[in-house]
């Protein structure tokens, strides 16, 4: 993905999450997904998904037992 692409999306986040230490960043030989992390900390993966003339994104993110009981 593009830099412009990365920033509306990162923009898009911290908007519905409502968090500006959010940040999208290119993955290293990765043209199709970003990583997600919030002060640092990583947080989940941007996906994009090009099907039928449409472009949509993926966002996954995981959350661990240990993290939750803390």
């Amino acid at each position: 993905m593009d830099r412009n692409t990365l920033s509306k999306i990162q923009d898009y986040l911290r908007q519905k999450l409502g968090s500006k230490q959010l940040k999208v960043e290119g993955r290293e030989n990765k043209i199709d997904s970003a990583d997600v992390t919030i002060n640092g900390e990583f947080i989940g993966v941007i996906f994009e998904d090009k099907e039928d003339g449409d472009i949509c994104y993926h966002f996954n993110m995981t959350v661990l037992g240990i993290d939750i009981e803390e």
